[in-house]
């Protein structure tokens, strides 16, 4: 198509996520009134237009077109699957079910790139128009399964007014009876936040007011979050592998698209891990530790670019696969779980639709800027993103509290200090911590007193659990933490 620069390249593989971009805006206005099932419905068709345009294009103008209308049934799936996987999932589940989901994802990455060096050796259109149109699978895939699920028990009691058809969804997810006890404490768990909620009328100014909930303050942490996972760099890899490899490594095409299928590969084998960390270890420690992780990566990587020996070069494609494994194990599941958990009911929808546009916008500008960084600047590209990922390390111990273990109705009592009365901690605060906010430092005291007397640290809620229920009331100490409970 007019051999396009290298700057021409990034913008048309960037396009993509400007769609996304619009398509999650769209979702955003759309995702409540609709429904997270009919909103996936829609995103999928959508999918399936721009893919067929794409794999039909003969000239470029139209190929980007494309590009965008896909984007956009992407930002549609993207942002709802989220928010639908969230309100079906029990709490102490949430985590890993998430973390099902983004395996299955990275299983079509890895899919996408040996379809791509399957079709390399084909000197025809064929090598890249099947590609493109092969996504349509999957999307057909989406239409004819979608149809059958559910919509969620919390959309169904909430927008629906149909509590009955709410609580039947609810008991069949859970596995029980509609008049398990279980099922009846989730549904008036429900009840209550919608009832709460519902004082006022849910509005896109609800977003930016505190509303009681600190309504406003979850909305950024949302909307930061994903953004700032884009800010990691992990697009360089999974855009652009084989470019990497090939511009930077000297590599042939050949061999730079077959290893950037074992890349693929072992970014599969990888995110089982964190189907077993996610709800255990936690949100938290999980993105701090990896993005200090990849900083150090980054770094290493850097330095073997720019020595670029033979060995150098073997060193580097080594921390490329180091870089998506601290990617996987603590920003992908965990970034894409936790808007959903943070944001409160009346907003989630919204929230959730804005956090993916975020996202797709941070997703933008790192695909465009990477072939022309890569190609001026080299090395120095890495150093860039290690920097950054020392930010997201910062800005997550300071700001973002822990929400793994909680029922989402409980995520409230977080932010409007329902727990301050219950929970006093000593005045002797380490000065380190002093620059926390309090909401973190809060559910830090308060996880620390349960795990001392429960010896359990999975949350501050499993489910109202009669071991748990009220068990926390004051917590303070000298140098460390003594504790009565009733």
């Amino acid at each position: 198509m007019g051999s396009p620069s290298t700057l021409m390249i990034g913008t048309i593989t960037a396009l993509y996520d400007v769609g996304a971009f619009f398509g999650a805006i769209s979702a955003a206005f759309t995702a409540e009134y609709l429904g997270r099932k009919r909103t996936l419905l829609l995103g999928a068709s959508i999918v399936i237009i721009g893919a067929v345009l794409m794999g039909a294009s003969y000239e470029r103008i139209q190929f980007m077109v494309a590009r965008i209308i896909t984007g956009v049934g992407i930002g549609y799936i993207t942002s709802v699957t989220p928010v639908y996987q969230s309100e079906i999932s029990a709490a102490a589940q949430r985590g890993w079910q998430v973390c099902c989901q983004l395996t299955t994802m990275l299983f079509g990455l890895m899919l996408a790139y040996w379809i791509n060096y399957g079709v390399y050796f084909r000197n025809s259109d064929f090598q890249w128009r099947f590609p493109l149109l092969f996504q349509c699978v999957f999307a057909i895939y989406i239409l004819a399964v979608a149809v059958w699920l559910p919509d969620t028990p919390r959309w169904l009691m909430k927008r629906d007014g149909n509590e009955e058809r709410g609580l039947l969804v609810l008991a069949r997810l859970r596995g029980m009876d509609k008049e398990n006890e279980v099922v009846q404490r989730e549904k008036d768990d429900i009840l209550q936040a919608i009832a709460i909620e519902s004082q006022e009328e849910g509005t896109w100014g609800d977003l930016f007011r505190d509303n009681g909930i600190g309504a406003n303050k979850r909305f950024y942490l949302a909307l930061g979050i994903q953004f700032m996972q884009q800010m990691s760099g992990i697009n360089i890899v999974t855009y652009y592998a084989p470019t990497l490899f090939q511009d930077s490594l000297g590599m042939s095409q050949e061999r730079s698209l077959l290893l950037g299928c074992f890349l693929q590969l072992f970014y599969i084998i990888a995110s089982f891990v964190t189907w077993w960390t996610i709800d255990r270890v936690g949100r938290r420690k999980l993105f701090i530790s990896n993005a200090l992780g990849m900083c150090l990566v980054l770094v290493l990587e850097a330095i073997c670019v720019a020595i670029n020996t033979p060995a150098s070069s073997i060193a580097a494609v080594v921390f490329v696969f180091l870089f998506e494994a601290c990617f996987t194990w603590g920003w992908m599941a965990t970034v894409w779980i936790y808007p959903p958990e943070i944001l409160p009911l009346k907003t989630r929808a919204k929230g959730a639709s804005l956090a993916a546009a975020a996202d797709f916008l941070g997703n933008f500008l790192v695909v465009e800027i990477t072939p022309p960084a890569l190609r001026n600047i080299g090395y120095k590209t890495y150093i860039i993103f290690a920097v950054l990922n020392i930010a997201n390390a910062v800005i997550v111990w300071a700001f973002y509290p822990e929400t793994a273990g909680q029922t989402l109705e409980s995520v409230d009592k977080l932010f409007v200090g329902e727990w301050e009365d219950e929970v006093v901690v000593g005045d002797r605060v380490p000065l380190v911590r002093k620059a926390q906010w309090k909401v973190v430092r809060r559910v830090r005291a308060v996880r620390k007193a349960k795990k001392e007397v429960l010896g359990d640290d999975t949350g501050l809620d499993q489910g109202n659990s009669e071991s748990g229920k009220g068990a926390v009331r004051h917590v303070e100490g000298r140098s460390g933490m003594s504790s009565s409970y009733s």
